[in-house]
């Protein structure tokens, strides 16, 4: 049974037809992303479904016991609420059920045949269950921690930024978990370690969601289907972000004639979608399998996670050989043991780069760690504490977040021909009429006259990208670009800046848009360190996680070494056992024997008549085992050496 059905929904704005026809349903435990060019409709869908505006026609059923919550654009707390409170007021009916459940158990302790009492009990447990809220007070916890609100905790919610009340507001929802949950634009404000901790939130708690997003990984990673609004229908596709791109390809060439652009797009996206974003997740699912096979060895070998960690960490830098490659184009930065503090905190420390004229730069990491404070230092907003700062004469394109290069007052006509006309010239020296230009950024010819000032933040955000593509510059400085933007813009904004002749420096948390258009990166790893890497972000990201969890396995075989110390600490051991000591006796002779194979497999490997004949992967494979077995025998040896020692001292 659906909990949303939509059939033959309608409704229009004046002359503007939104929704025509529309149907739609929402199971149980689907995760459906919405899809498609501002202004088609997505919002609109969810005002219905909220029952915040009434269609003009066609049927809804709803079922009334189904609760369907959404987290707004803007949120709103009542006056003088901490943060804790504020996610903690949405929690009430959890914590009711949980003291309640724990009221009906003890009354069954005493009587424990009362069928009601076991029944309520039972509905309790399956609604605490349903909501994961077994563990509610460590979740808030891990929430505060994960959304960076921590330090903020027991501040006046209403102090805070809008980003950082929308954060507020996702940690309540996620915790409470309604039985329908409705996100627009949930990445927006998260970092990447914050949308990595609300993907697994989502998955590990089968969220029923229906989502509004523009950030392509986490539609491909969370969501069951995609619906496309267009035209005023919903279109439907199973599957996350690559499946749809399938999908949407095969539809547009069977009407090619009419969608040629579109098409190439999609085609572009899917290309990249299928050779660049598959490929490397195929890569990562071998590592990740090798990573487990030696995760599961380092719990008897607490040697093999240095190793793990030593190799995971040159893969890291392993990238950064192609600096070595640089050619001798036109230097535009060149910065040199560079620091940089605000307030009583290390931004940057002892950072040293050197930027060329076709570097594509992404700047990442955490929220509040330093990015937007680099993007000021190469603008010359910004002086540095210490170190050389070295630029070039050449001109920068800027896109802000504030938009300070766009005039309210004037219309989009007066912004792109301020000397009058109807044509524009475009960065590479094409010259093109303005409205034959503004549709390649999907502004219909009736916004020529409109102002800047009535239009969405995403409209005005699409205005000022097409406007920075107007500028002959040699260098583009972009801050957060893709934030209120829709896919469709999205996917023009990456084919013109693959096309710029220029250098590229930009922050962005958005991963897949990182990922197909950096070079190069710049991670923010913490207390001023700034790294240098030339892998896929999503591919950094995924190596710094392994790292994070080897460094957790540590700390767990240390924390057991010591309980198991303390467990057996009455029991003194003043020499080896039986079993130890004739395992001592015979190391020698085996470890021996494994050099000795060692040595011959390497002659083997070195003789094309012996190599030729037993195979060289079979030779290569069974070297690595017998290396692995030696160090093991190794180890083990010196570990009883050192057992004697300690009984002898």
């Amino acid at each position: 049974m659906a909990l949303i059905d939509l059939q033959n929904i309608s409704k229009q704005y004046d002359i503007k037809v939104i929704l025509k026809d529309a149907n739609f349903t929402l199971q149980q435990g689907q995760r459906v992303a919405v899809i498609g060019q501002n202004g088609q409709g997505k919002s609109t869908l969810f005002k219905i479904i909220m029952k915040t505006v009434e269609p003009d026609s066609g049927e809804m059923a709803i079922d009334r016991s189904v609760k369907i919550e959404m987290l707004d654009q803007q949120p709103k707390f009542e006056a003088n609420l901490s943060v804790r409170d504020a996610i903690e007021n949405q929690l009430v009916e959890l914590k009711t059920a949980k003291a309640e459940y724990e009221r009906v158990t003890n009354e069954l302790a005493t009587n424990y045949e009362d069928q009601d009492l076991l029944r309520k009990q039972s509905d309790l447990a399956s609604f605490i269950d349903f909501h994961n809220a077994w563990d509610l007070d460590n979740m808030i916890e891990r929430v505060l921690v994960e959304f960076q609100l921590k330090e903020y905790e027991n501040k006046d919610v209403n102090m805070l930024s809008g980003g950082e009340q929308r954060r507020v507001s996702l940690a309540g929802l996620i915790l409470k978990k309604p039985d329908v949950l409705l996100l627009d634009e949930p990445t927006n404000h998260l970092d990447v370690y914050m949308v990595e901790f609300l993907e697994e939130l989502l998955l590990k708690n089968n969220f029923t969601l229906l989502f509004i997003s523009h950030d392509r990984y986490f539609i491909d990673n969370i969501a069951t289907s995609v619906v496309e609004v267009e035209g005023g229908e919903l279109r439907r596709f199973n599957g996350g972000y690559s499946a749809y791109l399938e999908q949407k390809a095969q539809i547009l060439s069977n009407m090619q004639k009419e969608h040629e652009n579109l098409l190439r797009l999609v085609k572009q996206e899917a290309h990249w979608m299928q050779h660049g974003v598959t490929a490397r997740r195929k890569r990562n699912e071998r590592r990740k399998a090798e990573y487990f096979d030696l995760k599961q060895k380092a719990k008897t070998n607490p040697a093999v996670i240095k190793k793990m960690s030593i190799e995971l960490q040159r893969e890291q830098k392993s990238f950064n050989s192609e600096e070595k490659q640089q050619n001798k184009k036109k230097m535009l930065y060149e910065l040199d043991n560079v620091y940089k503090t605000l307030g009583e905190k290390e931004l940057i420390k002892d950072f040293t780069t050197r930027i060329l004229q076709k570097d594509t730069i992404a700047i990442v990491g955490p929220n509040g760690s330093g990015k937007s404070t680099l993007l000021k230092i190469f603008m010359e907003k910004l002086k540095i504490d210490k170190g050389t700062f070295k630029k070039g004469d050449f001109q920068i394109g800027y896109f802000d977040q504030q938009r300070e290069m766009l005039d309210d007052n004037k219309t989009i006509m007066e912004i792109f021909c301020p000397n009058g006309g109807d044509r524009v010239v475009l960065d590479d020296g094409r010259n093109m009429h303005v409205f034959g230009y503004l549709k390649n950024f999907l502004f219909p010819k009736e916004y020529l006259d409109k102002k800047v000032g009535v239009l969405s933040g995403g409209e005005k955000n699409r205005v000022a990208l097409a406007l920075l593509f107007t500028k002959r510059v040699d260098c583009m400085i972009l801050d957060e670009p893709t934030n209120d933007l829709d896919i469709p813009t999205i996917n023009i904004l990456e084919e013109y800046l693959q096309n710029f002749q220029g250098a590229l420096i930009f922050v962005s948390h958005d991963r897949y848009f990182v990922d197909k258009i950096a070079k190069k990166l710049f991670v923010f790893q913490g207390n001023g360190h700034i790294m240098e890497s030339f892998q896929p972000y999503s591919e950094y990201l995924q190596i710094e996680k392994e790292l994070k969890e080897l460094d957790s396995l540590e700390v767990e075989i240390e924390k057991d070494k010591t309980t198991s110390k303390v467990v057996n600490e009455p029991k003194k051991q003043t020499k080896l056992s039986y079993k130890d000591q004739r395992e001592y006796d015979i190391l020698p002779k085996e470890i021996e024997d494994l050099e000795n194979k060692i040595a011959e497999l390497n002659n083997c490997l070195a003789d094309p008549k012996c190599y030729e004949k037993m195979g060289i992967i079979a030779l290569s494979k069974e070297l690595e085992d017998t290396k692995t077995i030696y160090e093991e025998k190794v180890e083990r040896f010196l570990h009883l050496e050192e057992l004697i020692e300690s009984f002898n001292n």
